[in-house]
């Protein structure tokens, strides 16, 4: 597929918070055929005033449009379902993250879109991030030599991320479609961006109970990858603040992403601060998203894989779904 954006025909599935992100941004990046499909009258009607699109109550209505890719951003349950029907439909996937609540049912999913070669990415955004973005730059690099361990953690307060919403009524309080391991996948996923495919070893799953919920809100997986690094990975959306990074040890120094500071450290040999990294001047987060759909269309115009297609996003649901299971529940 050529052109400019211009002349692509997408849509969006889904108009809460994250959907009308990607709409706004994919009129940003100069998309014009545009539609979105939310069978909540309400929200449609709230989205409409934000955005200028086709609003659709009915999902047939989005064939009948025939969008040459469509975005899956509707609530976590129903991610399969639309994409499996966009894919039928011979449509280009992106699906936010997670690709859906378990792995069970996505065979068929990844067998078409492969047979029909479609252009796919599982949306993390934080890949895009200036923080994991030069972490990836000088693992590539081999900064710090091979890799021994790796400790990358997210911390926040559900009750604040959607202040619009009772969080008690969003998909994340779901014990079957929410909680904190696949809230979070984030982590996962950056986990096996830096160090490739990998198994869990162990994990450690603790309830929502200080947030009212039944769903688990604290969990630490242990991941050994195939190369031989061992990440420690740390979930959580109970705490009152915000913290998030990673440290990694390597056989010639360290380095240190701090999400608050904005910065990435290198720590030499001699265990002294070196290189530092930060975030450029004036970056505001919503750039990730914008740069997060960028890609997908520049894939899709140039017909190349994107950087985190679907099998990457099974790779990492696999691992969280194993954390999820029953065994490791204290």
């Amino acid at each position: 597929m050529s052109g400019n954006a211009s002349d692509l025909s997408i849509a969006v599935l889904g108009a809460g918070s994250i959907g009308l992100r990607h709409l706004q941004n994919l009129r940003a990046l100069g998309v014009e055929r545009l539609a979105c499909f939310e069978p909540d009258a309400v929200r449609r009607e709230q989205a409409s005033r934000e955005v200028s699109a086709v609003f659709l109550a009915e999902l047939e209505a989005v064939w009948e449009f025939a969008p040459a890719a469509v975005v899956v951003a509707a609530p976590t349950q129903h991610h399969l379902a639309l994409a499996l029907a966009a894919a039928e439909h011979g449509a280009h996937l992106f699906v936010e993250k997670p690709l859906a609540p378990a792995t069970a049912g996505l065979a068929p999913l990844l067998q078409l879109a492969e047979e029909r070669r479609l252009v796919t990415m599982v949306g993390c955004n934080m890949r895009f991030h200036p923080g994991p973005a030069t972490v990836q730059q000088l693992l590539a690099e081999r900064a710090v030599g091979e890799i021994a361990a790796a400790r990358i953690q997210t911390g926040s307060y559900l009750p604040r991320w959607r202040p619009a919403q009772d969080y008690r009524r969003s998909y994340s309080a779901s014990p079957m479609f929410g909680g904190a391991i696949l809230d979070c996948i984030h982590e996962i996923d950056l986990a096996l961006w830096h160090f490739g495919p990998g198994r869990l070893l162990a994990a450690a799953v603790v309830s929502a109970s200080l947030i009212d919920l039944p769903t688990d809100g604290l969990a630490e997986l242990l991941i050994r990858h195939d190369i031989g690094t061992l990440s420690s990975v740390h979930l959580n959306f109970i705490q009152r603040d915000y913290r998030r990074g990673c440290q990694i040890i390597g056989e010639r120094g360290t380095i240190d992403w701090d999400f608050q500071s904005r910065r990435v450290t290198v720590c030499d040999e001699a265990g002294q601060p070196g290189r530092t990294f930060s975030e450029p001047e004036g970056w505001e987060i919503n750039r990730m998203y914008l740069d997060e759909i960028a890609h997908f269309l520049r894939c899709l115009k140039e017909g190349e894989p994107t950087m985190n297609p679907l099998q990457q996003g099974f790779a990492a649901l696999e691992i969280a779904e194993a954390a999820r299971a029953e065994k490791w529940r204290i």
